[in-house]
């Protein structure tokens, strides 16, 4: 006779994995109690009107999880278990009760730096490109595939790159990676820790410091001037390393020009060490020409170029790149072949059609105009609304800097901007040494509509000015 009815109904969830929970929350209310015996597996399916096999499975899950334990020739068996360790009791509190803080909605203005323009995302295109890769015929792609990525999508990267920023490689020095991250974490590998110092732009990106900082790399902060990192402080620190965003300086913005380009190509040349050169969003420049990468105008093999689609395409794919210089990538291949590639197949290849097919080049333009739209927007806003502060960085990239020449603190200015629903973030955070002289907070606005921004940056006068 069968003590109880699991609750168990066509149409949802899969039957089995139904009965298996139906079954452990009795055990674990104690509605089942130790030493009690299951239903037989043909008794069970005839009551419930479903499979043998269905209750086979959620007795086998139920017996693994060690909730049940089969007697020979006998049957399954509830285990004891302690119920408190489901359902604890509430501790008892004899102290004064105190008001529960409000839960924290999302602002509904976010100037957040990393966001992409998801309503334009060319879904159609990348769906028919992911849905080739899981055909048959390409069954391939669900097995390990190549430590370096897969050949075609290094392809089209080259001559994406050398098309775009004038990079020059072959896609054999070219290895694929899960984020930037992880490739600085991997040539820290490569370059060494221990016979090599590195250093870094101050202010710059705090994921890399840190990044470094756990690759057990000690870092040199050296600072900027207005042409980028200064390479007078970088040959004191004597690094043999350094990570460099010429192109965009993160996070303030500034463009390296092409004299201090070869200035830090000499300093390479000179301590025969490398430049790191992260070009994260070498893509958005909206006031004259992109000026080319670093790695097309070294002619000695010092610089390694990263890129990422997750600023012109969607930080979700986690596909980003580094291109090697050969003698860096003899090393690779002696040393580190045994790592597995870190990206999806099945998504390297959707990438790869995707370039291939044009519908990548058409994906980037549009996105370009619309960036530049939306920056102009936000441009206008903030010298319509607050024709008092200052904006740098404005030339290129997907945020800005703004210093509202207040005396109010970084803190404040975020805290004031969070009451009327706007969030804006801190600069502080990307220096190592020294703070900014003034208060200055970050916008970016890749992800918001032009009609967002404005309204964004109205209420923003309201908390800035009007408190």
């Amino acid at each position: 006779m069968i003590e109880f009815t699991p609750n168990v109904q066509k149409g949802s969830a899969p039957l089995y994995i139904q009965l298996y929970k139906s079954i452990r929350l009795e055990i674990q209310k104690g509605h089942l109690p130790a030493h009690t015996k299951l239903p037989a597996q043909r008794q069970l399916a005839k009551h419930l009107n479903v499979s043998r096999n269905t209750v086979d499975i959620a007795y086998q899950q139920l017996s693994a999880e060690g909730y049940v334990k089969g007697v020979e020739r006998k049957g399954l068996f509830v285990v004891p278990l302690n119920q408190d360790l489901f359902f604890p009791e509430p501790k008892l509190d004899q102290s004064p009760k105190e008001e529960m803080p409000a839960i924290e909605t999302r602002n509904r203005f976010d100037f957040r730096y990393g966001e992409v323009d998801l309503e334009h995302f060319p879904y159609k295109q990348w769906r028919k490109y992911t849905l080739e890769s899981i055909h048959r015929e390409n069954g391939d792609l669900f097995l390990y595939g190549y430590h370096q990525g897969e050949i075609g999508l290094r392809k089209e990267i080259a001559h994406y790159i050398y098309q775009s920023r004038g990079v020059r490689c072959q896609p054999e020095q070219i290895v694929v990676g899960a984020g930037t991250q992880y490739l600085i974490d991997l040539l820290c590998k490569l370059i060494g820790t221990e016979e090599s110092s590195y250093a870094m732009e101050d202010p710059g990106y705090n994921r890399i410091r840190e990044t470094f900082r756990h690759a057990g790399v000690t870092l040199s902060p050296i600072p900027l001037d207005d042409q980028g990192i200064r390479v007078d402080k970088l040959y004191e620190s004597k690094a043999t390393v350094v990570y460099v965003t010429p192109s965009h300086q993160f996070p303030t913005g500034v463009l390296m020009p092409l004299s201090r380009r070869h200035e830090l190509l000499e300093w390479a040349k000179n301590v025969n060490g490398y430049i790191i050169e992260d070009d994260y969003d070498g893509e958005f420049r909206y006031v004259g020409l992109p000026i080319p990468a670093l790695q097309g105008i070294d002619h000695h093999e010092h610089v390694i170029y990263l890129g990422t689609f997750a600023k012109s395409l969607t930080p979700a794919v986690r596909i980003s790149y580094a291109v090697l210089p050969k003698r860096l990538l003899n090393s690779y291949t002696e040393n580190f072949t045994h790592l597995q590639q870190t990206v999806s197949r099945l998504h390297q290849y959707t990438l790869e059609r995707f370039m291939e097919s044009g519908d990548w080049w058409r994906h980037l333009n549009r996105t370009k105009t619309r960036y530049k739209s939306r920056q102009q927007t936000l441009l206008r806003a903030l010298k319509a609304h607050m024709p008092d502060l200052n904006i740098s960085g404005n030339d290129s990239g997907l945020h800005v800097i703004v210093d509202t020449n207040l005396q109010l603190s970084e803190e404040e200015l975020i805290r004031r901007a969070k009451t009327v629903g706007v969030a804006v973030y801190p600069t502080s955070i990307y220096y190592a040494n020294a703070k900014p002289a003034t208060s200055q907070v970050l916008l970016g606005f890749a992800g918001l509509s032009e009609e967002t921004i404005e309204e964004g940056i109205q209420m923003l006068k309201k908390a800035w000015y009007h408190s």
